[in-house]
């Protein structure tokens, strides 16, 4: 039985004074507690408890390189050295937009900023800006960070489920205390769905800013874009003046150095990115078209933020990205040819214990679902999963010292190997037989 009394006790002294006991309202979703960390490092994390876990949670994505990476502590410690930020200009900002240049198909021009939150909120005031128009489309299921403008209720582990009262004709708000009005400007349509897509853009092509959409819904079931969708967006949006945004804060340097619109192919007005392109280092950027761009370098969109490219953010970025560019990407194919191994075994393991599940994998990231389905390629279909036998396999694997995220998405990092893998592969045969 695994003893987590520290953990436990950690908790409860943190709500005296920490409101809702955890940093972000997502972590409170852990089961059977939120855990507390004693030290991380490569793919493995300990708890205060002495408890040793194989990470797939990776702090919900940033941790690419795994933790304390030594190429990306050393520096950011150099960094650090010289000052941990200025108010003022670095050659470290002058870098990394060269390289997000060099290596992002869509960008021509780059702003840096803080958060993936933060990247949206930009990108949306630049499409706004550009355009003259005011309205957005977002998709059922796609999560763009939590601002009052673009946060919906989204059916993940730990976030609200906001009750609408029966007002179809109103977009429901994402939490309590956030403003509806805030949400009159937003069109939401259903994902994967050309013709839905179609009919909104032509009859209100002239109220629409912008459509901003995840490239694969990494946050709903890791579910591709269906053949020629994102090729139809691209289209429609090209063809009436709509600025399409790409919201890459999940796939931006997962799927690769060009981000999904790289592997697919895509070109976006405007990119957000941010997690894996810090290294587990708070960062995030707006990068794409300079005709979009120039709004910042006119002055008539205002770009804040306090920390935007600080020296150690763009050290830790500029290292990771050198790390993952290393022997032109090995390090893409290592993550995916070890995650096609996992996902691969997970459904072999199913089918031996009769329990029906679907696993949708995709580079170096996989969601992973209980349900009554051959395949999910839909958000309708995703929510028919059983999310509470999810919820109770991610507690009983802890035991068995692999730590999940409790909504079913998985992440890899680059210091995994194929013994992990293995391990893993035999926590789940052992838990999977519990569950059953």
């Amino acid at each position: 039985m695994l003893s987590i009394d520290q953990s436990l006790a950690k908790y409860t002294e943190a709500k005296r004074h920490l409101a809702g006991g955890v940093a972000s309202s997502l972590r409170a979703s852990m089961k059977p507690t939120p855990l507390y960390v004693r030290s991380a490092k490569g793919a493995r994390l300990r708890d205060v408890d002495g408890n040793e876990y194989i990470d797939y949670l990776l702090a919900y994505g940033p941790l690419i390189l795994g933790h304390a990476h030594d190429k990306l502590t050393d520096s950011i410690l150099a960094a650090m050295r010289n000052g941990y930020t200025y108010g003022l200009q670095h050659d470290g900002e002058i870098q990394l937009a060269d390289v997000l240049v060099d290596i992002l198909p869509c960008a021509e021009k780059v702003a840096l900023s803080g958060s993936g939150t933060e990247a949206v909120m930009l990108a949306l005031r630049l499409a706004r800006a550009h355009t003259g128009k005011r309205k957005v489309v977002r998709f059922i299921g796609h999560y763009h960070g939590w601002s009052d403008s673009i946060f919906t209720s989204f059916p993940g582990a730990g976030l609200q489920q906001t009750d609408t009262g029966g007002r179809s004709n109103r977009i429901p708000p994402g939490t309590s205390g956030q403003s509806e009005n805030s949400l009159e400007d937003l069109i939401l349509l259903p994902w994967n769905d050309a013709d839905a897509l179609e009919v909104a853009l032509r009859t209100q092509a002239e109220d629409i800013a912008a459509v901003i959409s995840e490239p694969v819904m990494c946050n709903s079931g890791c579910i591709m874009p269906k053949p020629g969708y994102l090729e139809a967006l691209r289209r429609l949006t090209e063809e009436l003046g709509i600025v399409l945004i790409l919201d890459e804060v999940i796939t931006g340097f997962r799927l690769g150095l060009g981000g999904a619109h790289g592997r697919f192919g895509i070109n976006p007005d405007l990119v957000t990115i941010g997690k894996a392109m810090g290294g587990g280092i708070a960062i995030s950027a707006v990068a794409g078209k300079a005709d979009l761009m120039k709004h910042i370098d006119t002055a008539a969109v205002s770009h804040l933020g306090t920390l935007n490219g600080n020296s150690v953010a763009t050290a830790a970025a500029l290292t990771t990205i050198r790390e993952l560019a290393a022997n032109d990407g090995a390090a893409f194919t290592a993550m995916e040819n070890l995650f096609v191994r996992l996902s691969s075994g997970i459904r072999r393991l199913l089918d031996k214990h009769g329990i029906r599940g679907v696993v949708n994998q995709i580079g170096p990231v996989f969601h992973m679902m209980f349900i009554d389905k051959t395949e999910v390629t839909d958000f309708d279909t995703f929510m028919l999963r059983d999310a509470g036998k999810y919820t109770e396999f991610a507690k009983l694997m802890l035991e068995e010292g692999v730590l999940l995220r409790p909504n079913g998405l998985w992440y890899i990092s680059t210091v995994h190997e194929q013994p992990d893998i293995e391990a893993t592969l035999h926590a789940i045969d052992r838990t999977l037989g519990k569950l059953k």
